[in-house]
């Protein structure tokens, strides 16, 4: 398979800073989770990747702690320790697990990072049950904490900016690949700001706000999360399609035999000449996907997910460069969207 070309710089340093963000949340996270029902609370160990089915405790691949990372650098943009933007990770963290549950089950996807989902280990109901107490307990944890009020309140923002995004996305598969009711790349980009954006920026500006920064900086952190998540969510999109199976855990082109929709082959439709009009026949008769992904690069698919992804990265430092931040983590601020962005690139 040929590589993708380098997109991104990639900041050395970075992957240092998601451990130690990872390591000063840890202990937090899990006593929240340790407050559940012993069977929810197995379960919420399972999709962190602690444990397996039973309990067995285990080191299972889990995420790469970006939500966390952002709150705690949040914090330390504001001038506080990174341990005062450990309550807004636990909460984000929480919310992002529950999303995941639930997500897997309305998408109907039988793994994720390389184990059977919750729902599929479980049971759809245990599942349903497993995200609605993560839910519960990311609220309760953000309440507890000093300024939570005020916590909540960006946390339910972004919170109905998650369902928005979802519901769209939801309704984009029911939508024709061709048309003038097809999906066009800026519904997808304002999708994915709310599905994927939202959660990211309000993990950085609570990590501010919990860390005492004014509200201009906490709404500056927030717009830079934001577009970090567009540009994570299309970058994931072009891994989608071609992308290393052995990398990403996924088959390669399973998002075309899957028929999402995603930013590749809507900018590729979106475009004019023979390829794009081929891309259109193709995909509504069903057609082979690796011929699809071949015509989705021919009509710029690839060229214009990645010339967006690094619009909204020079978006996230624009936002950045706007408000006065603590220099050691501004810097690991900054470095972060082309680590994380260049990461299989």
């Amino acid at each position: 398979m040929t590589a993708l070309p380098p997109a991104f710089p990639v900041a050395v340093a970075t992957p240092e800073v998601l451990d130690r963000c990872r390591a000063l949340v840890r202990p937090a996270l899990e006593e929240a989770v340790g407050r559940l029902h012993p069977w929810v609370g197995e379960m919420a160990a399972y999709a962190f990747g602690w444990c397996e089915v039973g309990g067995a405790l285990t080191a299972a691949p889990g995420g790469k702690g970006v939500r966390q990372a952002l709150a705690v650098l949040g914090a330390e943009a504001a001038g506080a320790p990174g341990r005062a933007g450990v309550c807004a990770a636990v909460a984000v963290e929480l919310v992002h697990t529950f999303s995941l549950l639930h997500d897997d089950i309305m998408d109907g996807d039988a793994t994720r990072r390389r184990r059977p989902t919750v729902w599929k280990a479980y049971g759809t109901g245990p599942a349903v049950l497993a995200g609605d107490a993560l839910f519960a307990l990311a609220v309760e944890t953000l309440a507890a904490a000093p300024g939570g009020a005020g916590g909540l309140r960006v946390l339910s923002a972004a919170l109905a900016d998650l369902v928005r995004g979802q519901a769209d996305d939801l309704l984009f598969s029911s939508r024709p690949w061709t048309g003038p009711e097809r999906v066009r790349p800026e519904e997808y980009g304002a999708m994915a700001e709310h599905k994927t954006g939202a959660l990211l920026g309000c993990a950085a500006a609570l990590g501010a706000l919990l860390g005492g920064a004014p509200p201009v900086t906490a709404e500056a952190l927030d717009r830079a999360g934001r577009h970090l998540g567009i540009a994570f969510q299309v970058v994931d999109d072009v891994l989608g399609l071609w992308g290393d199976p052995a990398v990403t855990g996924k088959p390669v082109h399973a998002d075309l035999r899957e028929r999402k929709k995603t930013f590749p082959v809507l900018a590729a439709l979106d475009a004019s000449g023979p390829a794009a009009r081929r891309l259109g026949v193709l995909l509504e008769s069903d057609g082979d996907a690796a011929e699809a992904a071949g015509l989705i690069e021919a009509a710029g698919g690839r060229a214009s997910a990645l010339a967006e992804a690094r619009r909204h990265v020079a978006a996230a430092q624009a936002a950045l460069a706007g408000v006065p931040l603590e220099a050691t983590a501004a810097a690991e601020l900054r470095a972060l969207p082309d680590f994380l962005l260049g990461r299989d690139l």
